[in-house]
């Protein structure tokens, strides 16, 4: 008969820490938070990780508070730094059913605290009594003793500026003074007085003050985080000439071009020494000649590693160079940040504790099935690399953070450790507050969600294969309307080197148009990978892929080609930058329209000075058409109202009588149509 197994004994160490306290202490430390404060939102994991904002946008803090009895509470949401002694305080509002709400906003980036405090408000109580007794011709002299002692407490309790204080005993002198002439009326107005009220919320006895028990942490982003257009292209293919490496000069001369088309974030694949061994050849065959210029993610040889610049792009006053020039252009410089290793590495030699071994002595090259990347081997962060290779790595972000790269597009942070992250991008917090990561992690939903809790300020998200009505409305009100909205910002690539999506191989020049639209005007940040504009889609057979894909070879273009899509690049980027509607990624709703091949969805500021509407085509193929509502009732109209509408592409103005209108796109003139709207 099998023994049964016991319960293992806690230390003694963990017993102590657990014990709660008894007795008297006990009784006082229960009594102490008498209003009940809970459902505090939004925080993220019971405080665990941190709530993200950006500077300047509202954060709207909630929460259930209420006490015994029918005394009058009052609540308010502390926040500031969080390394901060003194916080500020906004009154929370009574909403309904015991639900309280107040909105608050950082100026600038770095990391916050907030919690919720609430008292009962007897200032409140007696105000609400005194006023039922006297209408009721039943006020006392007792009631205005009652009175008088709230604010003789108030001018004892410490609470509010020195002006503040000596405001409470003027109001005190005042009422004793009308007490000696037996003004009772004139005693009850002044305890009635807005003055005294708004005084004695400032500075008066807060009674049996309540504390939230957790500080919900908020990381603060600068603009850039939540709010940005990528264009991505690889340095060596910007000469021009297929037999010619492109430099950092020549990324300089295409600079105004870029800044045509209104794009703020410049990113790069890799810009490193490119390993020799087991080099990768055109269409990633493992057969290279020896002019192919190998993957840029095979980083290292024996010029160096990411510490270092791939010697035919240029040096580092080169880099330095153009990154100022794209400053110029109101363009900010990204680099990728792949944490893999060509055989060639100077890793290898100096730190073999960070790589794996096969029992045979050779390197294990890294592998995602069924792709094999023989020219890479990646490193691990435990057994003998821990901590090096942690600080090691953070080094590196903080070197290129030096030479003025503050946005890190991260390669497979998912197959990395998530403490890791959480401490190496802490670390370089300390350094810049403002230093932005996106996570490039096509992964499972919890593990990309994971990845934006630990610290990320952007992620890579579904977007790319959500293609039909139902699959965005549903991913986009999953992302704007569920909890990953308060600390997950996607950023919709429309492509990506690795990636070329089927829509995009079969859609024809409508279907780079309608996704455009969509990754443009549906997200906060979105991004494209140079080529797009061209509408390039020649793929590997039956993949994905990019045929001639240029992470193998030196591509040249003709960028104002004819059958481009810069124009409509062009105008999504402008009204972008102009409509302020279009900068809140969770101002996003959706409407009606009777036709399940258009979607259409809106945008607006709270006060709809800036109130968009989107309708676009996902039939790349068809005209397609329909009946649509016109939300009146966000404009406050009946449904019989009017709406001066315009069409923001060519800047038509028109009127809309009714909430029933209809539309009809087709996609081989234009398969958007953006309008916007005013009473």
């Amino acid at each position: 008969m099998a023994k049964a197994v016991q319960p293992a004994r806690a230390s003694r160490t963990s017993r102590k820490a657990a014990e709660a306290p008894t007795g008297e202490a006990a009784l006082l430390a229960l009594a102490q938070n008498r209003i009940a404060i809970e459902t505090v939102t939004p925080e993220i994991d019971g405080g665990r990780f941190a709530v993200k904002r950006l500077e300047g946008e509202p954060l709207v803090v909630e929460a259930d508070v209420f006490s015994d009895g029918h005394d009058k509470i009052a609540a308010a949401v502390i926040y500031g730094p969080a390394d901060a002694e003194e916080w500020d305080e906004t009154p929370l509002i009574f909403v309904e059913n015991d639900r309280w709400s107040a909105e608050i906003v950082f100026e600038k980036p770095g990391p916050y605290r907030f919690s919720v405090i609430a008292w009962r408000d007897l200032h409140a109580t007696w105000r609400d009594e005194a006023k039922k007794k006297r209408d009721a011709g039943k006020l006392t002299d007792l009631e205005l003793t009652e009175g008088r002692e709230l604010v003789r407490a108030a001018r004892e309790s410490g609470r509010g500026t020195r002006a503040q204080q000596d405001g409470i005993s003027r109001l005190h002198e005042k009422l004793e003074a009308l007490q000696a002439k037996g003004d009772a009326d004139g005693q009850y107005h002044l305890l009635q007085d807005p003055e005294t009220i708004a005084l004695l919320a400032v500075a008066g006895q807060r009674t049996n003050l309540s504390r939230y028990p957790g500080n919900v942490p908020v990381w603060v982003d600068r603009t850039a985080a939540g709010f940005s257009a990528w264009y991505e292209l690889f340095p060596r293919s910007q000469s021009g000439d297929v037999d010619r490496h492109g430099t950092f000069d020549n990324v300089i001369d295409r600079l105004p071009d870029i800044q045509d088309m209104g794009f703020d974030v410049l990113y790069f694949p890799p810009i490193h020494p490119i390993g020799t061994a087991n080099r990768k050849g055109r269409n990633n065959t493992l057969t290279p000649s020896p002019t192919d210029p190998g993957s840029p993610y095979a980083i290292g040889s024996p010029e160096g590693g990411h510490d270092a610049i791939h010697p035919e792009l240029g040096n580092f006053e080169d880099f330095a160079r153009l990154v100022s020039r794209a400053r110029d252009h109101g363009l900010e410089v990204a680099i990728d940040f792949a944490i893999q290793c060509s055989p060639d590495h100077p890793w290898i030699r100096e730190h073999p504790e960070w790589f794996d071994w096969r029992p045979d002595g050779t390197i294990k090259y890294a592998e995602n099935p069924p792709k094999k990347y023989e020219d890479i081997v990646n490193v691990h962060f435990y057994r003998g690399a821990l901590p090096s290779i942690w600080y090691a790595l953070r080094d590196i972000v903080l070197f290129w953070l030096d030479k003025g790269v503050r946005i890190f597009r991260v390669d497979n942070p998912h197959t990395k450790p998530f403490p890791f992250w959480e401490w190496m991008i802490a670390e370089v917090r300390k350094v810049d507050p403002g230093a932005i990561f996106l996570a490039e992690a096509f992964t499972r939903p919890k593990v990309m969600k994971r990845l934006a809790k630990v610290g990320y300020n952007q992620s890579y998200s579904y977007f790319t294969w959500r293609n039909t009505k139902a699959e965005l409305v549903e991913y986009l009100t999953e992302l704007t309307q569920e909890e990953c909205a308060e600390y997950m910002r996607p950023n919709f690539f429309v492509n990506t080197p690795d990636i070329n999506p089927v829509y995009l191989q079969v859609s024809g020049r409508p279907g780079f148009q309608t996704r455009l639209a969509l990754a443009a005007s549906l997200g906060g940040n979105y991004g494209v990978y140079s080529g797009f504009e061209l509408c390039e889609f020649l793929p590997v057979p039956g993949k994905e892929e990019y045929l001639n894909s240029e992470k193998y070879e030196i591509r040249a273009f003709d960028w104002k080609a004819e059958g481009n899509i810069r124009e409509d690049i062009a105008f999504f980027n402008r009204i972008r930058r102009d409509e302020p509607a279009l900068q809140d990624f969770r101002s996003l709703a959706f409407y009606n329209f009777w036709n399940d091949q258009i979607l259409y969805y809106g945008k607006r500021t709270q006060d709809r000075s800036s109130f968009l509407l989107f309708l676009v085509n996902l039939d790349p193929h068809s005209a397609q058409g329909g009946h649509f509502e016109v939300p009146m009732w966000e404009l406050g109209l009946p449904d019989d109202g009017t709406v001066r509408v315009t069409d923001m592409f060519d800047g038509r103005e028109f009127a809309w009588h009714g909430k029933i209108q209809h539309w009809w796109l087709n996609p081989q003139e234009r398969p958007y149509a953006v309008f916007k709207i005013s009473r």
